[in-house]
């Protein structure tokens, strides 16, 4: 008679385990990644430094000539790098993502009792500090420089609060990229190629896209970082909203029903 050998019962996570557990599960694994970000603060430093960077770099350079005075401009530039940012800042997850599957980190998590969802959905929750970071810095170093809330603050918190579900659901692309990278290294190179046409080729930077070709303008009207920027503008500085929240609402949410089964069946796979 042959003996079949079983792994440890212990090793192995539950068959089913409840949504409640599922949540704490995932926020006990985002309290970790928010707990290396305060040991390792210099992990911080693109999200506070390139947003300046851009922000005075397009305010100086352009401002004069894009809206006739860089006070002006100010007031078109700054929701536009917020929604910028909610873009190059999942680029970081991907990058530490990748790099966690390389030493092994994810075998670990494998192995105990906890939801197969938990270790992506901690580190996506884990690493919205980076994002709220990038809003302080823009807010705080745009109001130095000049620019104005011209909403009431619960219009601006909406604006804020938008930025940051479209920024989570964008997440799961970075996630995605960390999983499909061979590396950290490569990491960086796949996410710009997706991340600059959909920044560079919206209304981040100049508010009317009609003086673009034809052909661009048609991408800037798909564009949903151009629904982000519109509804952004309206929110923080005024007037009307339109249609752009909804349309940013609607592919934030598409971004996640399409994404999240296919990381979770790629985690498997990977890690």
């Amino acid at each position: 008679m042959t003996t079949m050998t079983t792994a440890p019962a212990a090793t192995l996570p539950p068959a089913r385990i409840s949504a409640r557990r599922t949540v704490r599960h995932s926020l006990t694994l985002a309290w970790r990644n928010i707990a290396q970000l305060r040991h390792s603060p210099e992990k911080l430093i693109d999200v506070t430094l390139m947003p300046l960077v851009f922000l005075t770099l397009f305010l100086y350079v352009f401002g004069g000539a894009v809206a006739g005075n860089t006070h002006a401009y100010l007031q078109q530039l700054l929701p536009g790098l917020v929604a910028q940012m909610a873009m190059f800042a999942t680029m970081g997850l991907g990058t530490a993502l990748s790099e966690d599957i390389r030493k092994g980190v994810f075998d670990r998590f494998r192995s105990l009792p906890i939801a197969r969802s938990a270790p992506l959905v901690g580190t996506v929750l884990g690493d919205t500090v980076r994002f709220l970071t990038v809003m302080v810095v823009l807010s705080a170093a745009g109001v130095a420089m000049g620019f104005r809330f011209g909403s009431d603050p619960l219009r601006v918190l909406a604006g804020f609060g938008l930025a940051y579900l479209f920024y989570m659901a964008f997440s799961w692309i970075s996630v995605m990229v960390g999983l499909i990278a061979p590396s950290p290294e490569t990491v960086q190179g796949l996410s710009f190629i997706f991340v600059m046409p959909l920044t560079f080729g919206s209304s981040v930077f100049v508010a009317n896209t009609s003086t673009m070709p034809g052909w661009l303008q048609a991408w800037t009207k798909v564009n949903p970082v151009t629904h982000l920027t519109d509804a952004l503008r309206a929110l923080l500085v005024g007037g009307p909203v339109g249609n752009h929240v909804w349309y940013t609402l609607a592919w934030a949410v598409g971004i996640v029903v399409v994404t999240f089964p296919i990381a979770m069946r790629m985690y498997a796979r990977r890690a």
